[in-house]
């Protein structure tokens, strides 16, 4: 596999991405969302209520934390406790929707927007490689969406210190290994998860809503972890992180390996024909 014909596909994507504001706008907008205004709300709501607050059903889940995050807790008060979990672990699965949602958009115009504009025959005409076409699509959605997550993470990280500053008197909650690990290491694996499964779909339906509403169901097994952590099933520790790092990364080789037993340039070419 060549990967200079790959990053030939990447940039030919990349340029129509760039130029293109319907997609563009909501990959940017909707992580800030997350990373901004909901902070923003969630220290505002919470600063209001009175301080002998319970810990907002999260008992199950502190108990389960390791030994010096609950003696940390212990000297806190319970609007801290739960700023503290709720910031810290609550919302860390939230960070791996971000690189799905901002990708699903360009993932699933990978080859179903190609059929629609009537690309697609001149794209599998040329002598790249299946590996080369379907990495190149792969790296069109993964670049922009670990860079929006990185983003999303700073802008996160300063919105938590900042809000949380008094209260936390002058401690910086942000960054810490945990996040680290996560924006940096498992966001991203997990994020190659979901691309290379959209552009699988991508290539065999016909058209580019069906791939995204089928990419949407990408998002459950995320909701499964944000649940699984919030029950205080698991928590998302630096071991927990790195065995999710192998796990997704294991189902990123066998995903990469099914699409291209799954791509079939002649079988493409004969449905929109």
């Amino acid at each position: 596999m060549r990967l200079d014909m790959a990053f030939l596909v990447f940039w030919k994507d990349w340029t129509e991405v760039r130029r293109n504001w319907q997609v563009v706008l909501p990959i940017v907008v909707l992580p800030l969302v997350f990373a901004v205004f909901i902070p923003a709300v969630f220290f505002l709501a919470t600063g209001s209520v009175s301080g002998s607050t319970s810990s907002g059903g999260f008992d199950t889940l502190i108990r389960n934390l390791p030994l010096s995050e609950q003696t940390d807790l212990a000297g806190m008060t319970a609007t801290q406790r739960m700023i503290y979990v709720m910031v810290l672990y609550f919302f860390a699965p939230f960070f791996l929707i971000i690189p799905i949602m901002a990708s699903s958009v360009i993932a699933s115009d990978s080859f179903a927007g190609e059929k629609e504009r009537k690309t697609i025959e001149g794209l599998l005409a040329t002598p790249l490689t299946d590996s080369e076409l379907i990495l190149g699509k792969i790296l069109v959605s993964f670049v922009p969406s670990v860079i929006v997550t990185i983003v999303a993470f700073a802008a996160y990280s300063t919105s938590v210190d900042v809000l949380g500053y008094s209260l936390f008197g002058g401690r910086l909650l942000l960054p810490n290994i945990n996040w680290l690990m996560l924006v940096f290491g498992l966001a991203p694996i997990v994020s190659l998860t979901a691309i290379g499964l959209t552009v699988i779909v991508s290539a065999r339906v016909r058209g580019f809503r069906e791939a995204q509403q089928i990419s949407a169901l990408l998002i459950l097994p995320v909701l499964v972890l944000l649940f699984a952590q919030a029950a205080g099933l698991m928590i998302f520790g630096p071991v927990v992180i790195l065995l999710l790092m192998v796990l997704f990364a294991a189902v990123d080789i066998v995903v990469f390996r099914v699409g291209l037993g799954l791509f079939r340039r002649e079988e493409i070419i004969s449905r929109i024909s």
